[in-house]
C-alpha cells in the first residue's frame, strides 16, 4: 500500500477509534457523573461501540505495520457494520421513547432507587428495576440520549465506508 494511502487509511481508523470511545464515553459519563441510570436499551445501544473500538484501533495497527490496505479496508467496514448495527439499535430505542412501537418487556416502568440499608441490599439487588425504556431521561435540541445515538452512529458509519470504499492512489 502506498505510504499516503496507509497515512489516510491510518487517519481514518484513529479517527473513528477516538469518536467512537468520545461517544461511548459521553454516555457513560452521563450515567457516573450525571447520574442517569440507563434503561435497557441505552445499555445495549453501547456494545456496537465497545466492540468497534477495538476493530478500529486493529485497523490503525494494520495500517501502521504495512499489511495489504484489503485488510485495514475490511477492518473499516467491519466498523461501518457495527455502527448500522448501533444506528438501528438507536432507532428503536428512539421509537419506543415516542410511542412509534412497543418496547421489550424486559423494560421496566418505573425507576427504582436501591435503598441505603445494606441489610437489604441483596434482597434489593433481585427487585430493583432500571428506569422504563418508554421515558427519555432527558432531552437536549429534542434528541434523547438514543436519538443522538442515531446521530452518531450514523456519522461514523459514514466515516468508515467512505474510508473502507474510497480507492486512493
Amino acid at each position: 500500500m502506498a505510504a499516503d494511502q496507509r497515512e489516510t487509511l491510518m487517519i481514518y481508523s484513529a479517527g473513528l477509534a477516538f469518536g467512537m470511545a468520545a461517544t461511548v464515553g459521553t454516555a457513560l459519563g452521563f450515567q457516573h457523573i450525571g447520574g442517569y441510570i440507563p434503561c435497557a436499551l441505552c445499555l445495549l445501544q453501547r456494545e456496537p461501540y465497545y466492540w468497534a473500538v477495538p476493530v478500529a484501533l486493529g485497523a490503525v495497527v494494520t495500517a501502521v505495520f504495512r499489511l495489504p490496505a484489503a485488510v485495514t479496508r475490511g477492518l473499516l467496514a467491519l466498523v461501518g457494520i457495527m455502527m448500522l448495527i448501533g444506528l438501528g439499535m438507536g432507532v428503536y430505542h428512539s421509537g419506543v421513547e415516542w410511542g412509534f412501537w412497543e418496547g421489550p418487556t424486559t423494560c421496566s416502568t418505573s425507576a427504582n432507587g436501591l435503598t441505603t440499608n445494606a441489610g437489604n441490599l441483596l434482597s434489593d439487588i433481585n427487585t430493583i428495576k432500571g428506569p422504563s425504556c418508554t421515558e427519555a431521561a432527558l432531552r437536549v435540541l429534542g434528541l434523547s440520549f438514543a436519538g443522538w445515538n442515531v446521530l452518531a452512529s450514523l456519522a461514523l458509519a459514514a466515516i468508515a465506508f467512505k474510508a473502507a470504499f474510497t480507492k486512493r492512489a
